[in-house]
């Protein structure tokens, strides 16, 4: 007998939206954290829209809303203020959020600690996590203070040194990128408008960044150059000189955080071992260039939590948890390729190499475009046929509300309104059964409009985590797709 569905091994952000999405879905959670209070100095600063959307759907979307701002251009310049790279998408992206967004982590934690709270997460801190031992039907997690949790699955949401990955013995692949920088988070005592919001400076004599932390927050991040120790740039007055160019200094800001960071690039190599998985840090480490370190987290939660849903109640096959990985790992590999490749822009300390460097990089500027997307899932829980399967769906309003706002989160097969055509019956209880719901989108929003014209169909089956399992023109070929689905769900095929 089990004490709880899943016990969640770590309290940041993916660990908590990961126990809120269980929770949301009536699952018992037990949370296990070994440090006895919330982190509170900032940590990550950005998410990407797919990100917003996720903790829109973990219920603290209006109140993110507020203690974060869009960031619209990320802007990459040279030492004497070329251009070389220039990222921007103004207003919403396809998830209904901004396409970047800068934030405060301890305030979106506390978001999240408090949503889990309100759900009846079992959170307890103060726990070190020393045993983690899998049997046939449960896991036991135990702590250095003799608790114990048996649980039927276990995740590890533990960050880059992760315990539950070193009692699992999982390997991890080095890809060898590593930088020492120092991050200085500020409060500024006053607003000031920041053009770009974002900026990286690709200068060899300090490559610098200078972003935003949140409103009223900035961060800067300076490189340690060849012949400089960490100690020494480690050193709070070495903070504030390396600031002092920007006009920011302690008659005007407050430091919150200065700290020598090593920037890597690695990737456990397996993320399951039976019943125990590996999330977010714990799975998968990049470099900050592209912000994606926790929206790569998120979006293995979102990934997770429904299909232990599923398996749990036994309304999928365990095979189900073993897509797991297989969809996760290329988009979190493309992320981590994505970042080192923009760190190798950035990283270059000799100035005839980035001379050469800034000479083909300016040449190709041509406004702003937008960052580079992550791949589609191709293998795992897709329809193998259907069009478009694997691809993100989008979030539109529906009579003015955001439509996972007005419709909740889960499977849901969203259908332009098209007369009389009806799903089989059958298949739409069995549908209801997982939690699915049709939609019909009697007066769409443009962005919908767009979306279904665009694609050139009628019917879009999305799953949970905001992919689709495929679409169709029919309500005929629609239920076609609900019936492949069930039987994707319980024995691994569609035929």
């Amino acid at each position: 007998m089990t004490d709880v569905d899943v016990a969640v091994v770590g309290c940041g952000p993916v660990g908590n939206a990961l126990a809120i999405l269980l929770a949301q879905h009536g699952r018992t959670v037990t949370a296990l954290e070994r440090w006895p209070e919330p982190y509170a100095l900032p940590r990550a600063v950005h998410f990407d829209h797919e990100a917003g959307r996720i903790l829109q759907a973990c219920g603290i979307g209006d109140d993110l809303r507020k203690v974060s701002e869009p960031a619209e251009v990320y802007e990459w310049r040279n030492g004497t203020g070329t251009t070389l790279l220039r990222f921007g998408h103004r207003g919403d992206g396809p998830s209904g959020w901004p396409a970047s967004s800068m934030f405060n982590q301890p305030m979106a934690e506390r978001l999240l600690e408090r949503r889990a709270h309100d759900l009846g997460v079992d959170v307890r801190r103060g726990i070190e996590v020393t045993g983690c031992e899998s049997e046939a039907d449960h896991v036991v997690v135990s702590g250095a203070d003799g608790t114990t949790v048996t649980a039927s699955y276990v995740v590890g949401c533990d960050g880059a040194n992760s315990t539950v990955r070193s009692l699992l013995g999982l390997p991890v692949i080095d890809l060898g990128f590593f930088y020492d920088w120092l991050i200085v988070d500020v409060l500024l005592d006053e607003p000031r408008v920041f053009d770009p919001i974002n900026l990286q400076i690709c200068d060899p004599v300090r490559p610098t960044t200078a972003v935003s932390g949140g409103p009223g927050r900035r961060r800067w991040e300076f490189m340690r150059l060849p012949h400089e120790s960490c100690d020494d740039l480690n050193e709070e007055a070495r903070a504030w000189e390396l600031l002092e160019p920007w006009d920011v200094h302690p008659g005007n800001a407050r430091l919150e955080r200065h700290a020598v960071y090593t920037f890597n690039a690695r990737y456990a190599e397996a993320w399951q071992a039976d019943r125990v998985f590996l999330a977010g840090d714990a799975a998968h480490l990049m470099p900050p260039f592209a912000g994606q370190g926790l929206c790569s987290g998120l979006r293995d939660a979102a990934n997770l939590a429904w299909k232990l849903d599923l398996v749990l109640d036994e309304r999928a096959g365990r095979a189900l948890l073993e897509t797991y990985q297989s969809e996760r790992l290329p988009s979190a590999r493309a992320a981590i390729e994505f970042s080192m490749e923009l760190g190798k822009v950035i990283c270059v300390p000799d100035p005839a190499e980035a001379a050469a460097r800034d000479e083909a990089m300016a040449a190709g500027v041509d406004g702003t475009g937008p960052a580079p997307g992550l791949p589609a899932i191709t293998s795992g829980l897709i329809h193998p046929s259907a069009p478009h399967a694997g691809t993100q769906f989008v979030q539109g309003s529906d009579r003015g509300r955001r439509f996972d706002d007005a419709h909740g989160t889960g499977w849901r097969l969203v259908v332009l309104d098209t007369g009389p055509d009806q799903i089989g019956p059958e298949e739409q209880v069995w549908f209801e059964s997982i939690g699915g719901r049709v939609v019909a989108l009697t007066d769409p929003d443009p962005q919908f409009t767009r979306w279904f014209a665009e694609h050139d169909t009628t019917f879009a089956l999305q799953r949970p985590d905001f992919y689709l399992y495929g679409t169709a023109q029919s309500a005929a070929a629609a239920t076609t797709l609900l019936v492949d689905l069930r039987r994707h769900l319980t024995d691994g095929t569609t035929s």
